[in-house]
């Protein structure tokens, strides 16, 4: 198993050549307008997941998914030719999830916001259900000594 810090640092030099090839070199039309977002090495340092997003609607998605497959020799001819390493690793794509996940979590905020400002709507026109002050006070002549 290797370093961890040496697989972050792979797995950071990996994330900059494959989106400086996808930027020059890959010429396909089917790429849409793609970011890597991360990239994640074993410890044994043998495969690589890269995360992408795209910009655009499923068919971009699909497109992009399709360039990256055919582009992946090359991208991975190109990380070992940069990289230096013994063994290069293999890459495997992932469309990430990041930008559904933070639209459902935006949602759901909003949702608790507007629940909260009901609440609040509700207390501030709520009333004691007996008396304002529930508990008995004795008169205050009996407190004072000497009285």
């Amino acid at each position: 198993m290797a370093d961890p810090a040496r697989a972050r640092k792979l797995s950071d030099r990996i994330k900059q050549i494959i989106a400086q090839q996808l930027d020059t070199r890959v010429k396909d039309p089917r790429l849409g307008f793609v970011t890597v977002t991360d990239v994640r090495v074993t410890g044994d340092l043998q495969h690589a997941s890269v995360f992408y997003t795209v910009f655009g609607d499923d068919e971009a998605r699909a497109g992009t998914a399709a360039a990256l497959e055919s582009a992946k020799g090359m991208l991975r001819t190109e990380v070992g030719r940069q990289t230096g390493i013994r063994l290069t690793p293999s890459l495997d794509f992932f469309l990430d999830a990041v930008p559904e996940t933070a639209a459902q979590l935006d949602a759901a905020l909003q949702e608790a916001a507007r629940r909260d400002a009901e609440v609040a709507a509700l207390a501030a026109r709520a009333t004691h259900a007996g008396e304002a002050d529930p508990y008995r006070r004795p008169d205050s002549d009996e407190d004072e000594p000497g009285a």
